[in-house]
């Protein structure tokens, strides 16, 4: 499964695999919204050069804008969500659940029995959209955040019985 649609507000989104020309948007909304960007090298790198990588866009469907992304690595049967944001115009309007809804379709398609991720304590926001989506706390790294010293929460979903 490598595209979906949905409704984003009053635009219908569509979900899609990102390419090379999509990089510039994506790297604006990570500026954005994430605190320690990867940049459009990583991204590049994701596309080109990992084979465990999958990177997808969401854009709106009349508009053609990107409007948000995720990136997720497939290793051996789990799925790791690396980075998942929406653009501050688009958010508070159920997109974000979108993309994990499909993230988690997609790692069933997969053949993963898990997904996990990471994310800053103080993102409360993130935390209560995972936890919708049935994921709970796994642990802590600890000190794991370079720019704050923050520790990371770990978040997983067991996908057995999915898909």
């Amino acid at each position: 499964m490598r595209g979906g649609a949905a409704r984003g507000g009053s635009e219908p989104i569509a979900i899609l695999e990102m390419t090379l020309e999509d990089i510039p948007a994506v790297a604006a909304i990570e500026r954005l919204s994430l605190p320690t960007p990867w940049g459009e090298r990583s991204f590049r790198h994701e596309i080109l050069k990992n084979p465990y990588a999958s990177l997808f866009v969401v854009r709106g469907e009349k508009s053609g804008t990107i409007v948000g992304f995720a990136c997720v690595w497939i290793v051996d049967q789990e799925m790791k969500i690396n980075s998942l944001a929406v653009h501050p115009g688009w958010r508070r309007r159920g997109i974000g659940g979108q993309v994990v809804r499909f993230l988690i379709e997609f790692a069933a398609s997969q053949g993963c029995l898990e997904a996990t991720l990471e994310v800053r304590p103080s993102n409360g926001d993130a935390i209560r959209l995972y936890r919708k989506a049935g994921f709970g706390e796994a642990g802590r790294r600890r000190d794991y955040y370079a720019d704050s010293h923050e520790d990371a929460v770990i978040m997983r979903l067991r996908l057995a019985g999915k898909g």
